[in-house]
């Protein structure tokens, strides 16, 4: 097999040829058909998160096979995986844990520690073969494009467990996107499809424009000192809940500025940096300050459910060879990208 791995930080990723791995017990060796590049891509890349306060968060790991929006076909089993069949083409939920952990009892395998990710913690999509544990992590697209397909196991999934920790809104509740590149964009498309019409901020006027063709309520160009105070009177004192896909210490600002009392920010981008907030302000204002970190196996097959019953308008998906991966790293991270860089084997 042919796969992509991690040099030093930064640096092209090194094309490996090695023996494909045969499966054992209950796994299952899928045939790599297409595979997403997501941001958290080029931190694993780069081998650090930014911290703020001049820290960083080391992550750094040579030989590791990024990748982890993944759409296959099975191509082997083991004698153990009972609910796969050669020849099946399924979405990779790769967020897999330990199994034994108390995180994982509870159905939350993807906040397992560290854990066994695919293309995060074991060798992920950037090859042409991947191995995943078992069967049950595999999921049916429906008749969705193979490469819109893997997007769903990272993109769609994150979207849609931040708009589950939203909760149910009551008329006059309003929700504002942060951010609207291939997650946020993803997140737009689930939320109306869940009967919500969100606002959408962004410093790029040609995604605005799109989200909005899209469907989003309004937009705003968070780079005008105006916005904050144009969202707070567009939702009448402040909106119900704000989803920051940058994760920056201006996109978080700017969303706690948005909100309104009693109101939530719910953080998914991991751009990086510091917030600095005086803590009597956190009772007095009544608001939740909220992390959401991809989605569960639950969520996936809810999500999926949805996939399948042609709910979710699909997103703009740009397609390269998997010889391409390193470049599209690059790309991606000088935000030359609208939508989602899909590798095709």
């Amino acid at each position: 097999m042919i796969s992509y791995q991690t040099a030093a930080p930064g640096a092209p990723l090194q094309r490996v040829e090695a023996a494909t791995p045969v499966p054992q017990g209950t796994e299952v060796l899928v045939k790599m058909v297409a595979c997403g590049v997501c941001h958290s891509d080029i931190h694993l890349h780069d081998g650090e998160f930014n911290l703020g306060n001049d820290k960083k968060l080391e992550v750094g790991r040579p030989g590791l096979v990024l990748g982890h929006e993944i759409f296959g076909e099975v191509v082997a089993v083991g004698p153990d995986a009972n609910d796969a069949k050669i020849g099946d083409r399924r979405v990779v939920f790769p967020w897999i844990g330990c199994g034994e952990c108390p995180s994982c009892r509870r159905g939350e395998e993807h906040l397992c520690t560290p854990g066994r990710g695919l293309g995060t913690m074991a060798q992920g999509g950037f090859a042409d073969h991947v191995m995943v544990p078992h069967p049950r992590y595999l999921f049916d697209k429906g008749d969705v494009a193979d490469s819109l397909a893997s997007t769903y196991a990272c993109s769609g999934l994150t979207a849609y467990s931040s708009l589950k920790k939203v909760g149910p809104l009551v008329e006059g509740d309003e929700l504002v996107l942060i951010g609207a590149g291939g997650v946020g964009m993803m997140t737009l498309q689930v939320a109306l499809a869940l009967g919500m019409q969100p606002i959408v901020v962004d410093i790029d006027d040609n995604k605005l424009a799109a989200a909005k063709e899209l469907g989003a309520k309004a937009v705003f160009n968070s780079s005008d000192k105006a916005s904050v105070k144009a969202i707070k009177t567009l939702c009448n004192g402040g909106a119900y809940a704000v989803i920051d896909f940058v994760g920056a210490e201006a996109s978080v600002n700017f969303g706690l500025g948005c909100l309104r009392k009693g109101g939530k920010i719910i953080i998914v981008g991991l751009y990086g940096g510091a917030l600095n907030i005086p803590l009597p302000f956190i009772p007095m204002s009544a608001r939740i300050i909220q992390g959401s970190y991809v989605g569960s196996l639950q969520e996936m097959g809810e999500l999926m459910a949805l996939v399948r019953a042609g709910k979710i308008a699909p997103i703009r998906i740009e397609e390269r060879p998997l010889a391409d991966v390193s470049q599209a790293l690059a790309d991606l991270k000088a935000g030359k990208v609208q939508g989602r860089v899909v590798l095709r084997a």
